[in-house]
């Protein structure tokens, strides 16, 4: 899950894995996705607090998109780039669970956090955030074509709509992923068929998320009105657009169409600092942490902390989004991406 609406240049030092005795650590690496911000963030600021309070520098260390970074850790396992990750999800966390990429761990306040969210970390990793993957439309371009915006996964592939959605590609992007599992979890057996609708209706893919929403979308200069985003894109393109104070968002949500996705940290196994590492991993999830996650990576904090009144305004959060087990993910997925492939050309 990013400020996934924020390009990050990363120009911070990209430490390797930290070395020495786990009784004198001064430097942890955090492996994260490519929109985490890396720097001049209020993220940064409150893990400089955790610098101030243990005397440990936390480095980033940018991965590439989600799916990258996951790939990357899996080849790497037991002798890791870092010492904890952020941001791997749900539609991805069989995989890394599957190679050894963790040390088990959850942290003491995942007590508190909403037991569904935690139950998806498979007792290995623990919840940090979450959202929804959703389908979401640009307002005023559908009102300038005079076109009602679609309501629901079917209308997708109406001929109305023909050439107007992006979406990414499920091998390479995590919400690609979990939009086709979306699409899975919904419609069952007769998923392939309704991708092979979508290819007839001109889809577009993208092999990540910012190619899709920073290039095909039209409210990034693109020519789709239609992208593969987030519940919680909208409180971003309000205070990114031209009123900060708008009542009704520039861009809407199909909810029809959302997949629920829950981002998890991690002690990567093979860290030399695995108590310092338990540390951070506490820390991301405490409320000094957790209160600057909505505006800053656009999804939803897993500790109660209050949210900003745009985010709430604004972010959209689905009551019953369709859902796949870990055991089902971790089954089908190479099977469904490998089909997909297929069908998709």
């Amino acid at each position: 899950m990013n400020n996934r609406f924020l390009a990050v240049s990363l120009g911070i030092l990209l430490a390797g894995t930290t070395t020495g005795c786990s009784n004198n650590v001064d430097e942890l690496t955090l492996v994260t996705y490519s929109s985490f911000p890396a720097e001049d963030n209020d993220l940064n600021d409150a893990l400089a607090e955790f610098t101030d309070d243990t005397g440990i520098t936390v480095n980033i260390l940018n991965a590439g998109d989600t799916g990258t970074m996951v790939t990357k850790a899996v080849l790497a396992s037991g002798n890791p780039e870092g010492d904890v990750m952020w941001g791997i999800d749900n539609t991805l966390l069989s995989r890394a669970t599957a190679a050894d990429v963790f040390e088990p761990y959850i942290a003491d306040a995942a007590s508190t956090f909403d037991a569904q969210l935690v139950g998806l970390g498979d007792g290995i990793v623990t919840p940090v955030d979450f959202g929804d993957v959703c389908v979401n439309y640009d307002r005023s371009w559908f009102a300038d074509n005079g076109l009602e915006p679609p309501t629901s996964l079917d209308e997708l592939t109406d001929p109305a709509y023909k050439g107007l959605l992006a979406v990414q590609h499920p091998g390479t992007s995590s919400p690609g992923l979990a939009f086709l599992l979306s699409t899975i979890a919904r419609l069952g057996d007769g998923w392939a068929s309704y991708w092979q609708e979508l290819v007839d209706n001109d889809v577009l893919v993208t092999n990540d998320w910012e190619e899709a929403y920073y290039g095909a979308f039209t409210r990034a200069g693109g020519d789709r009105p239609l992208v593969v985003s987030y519940g919680s894109s909208p409180p971003f393109e309000v205070l990114y657009g031209d009123d900060p104070n708008a009542s009704v968002a520039p861009t809407g949500v199909i909810e029809d169409t959302c997949y629920r996705q829950v981002e998890f940290a991690g002690v990567l196994r093979g860290t030399e600092a695995s108590d310092e590492a338990r540390q951070l991993v506490d820390f991301l999830v405490s409320s000094t942490f957790q209160q600057h996650i909505p505006l800053n990576l656009y999804v939803f904090p897993v500790a109660d902390v209050e949210l900003d009144q745009v985010f709430v305004d604004h972010a959209v959060i689905p009551e019953t989004p369709p859902a796949l087990t870990p055991t089902e993910i971790d089954t089908g997925r190479a099977e469904w991406v490998e089909q997909w492939i297929d069908i998709t050309g």
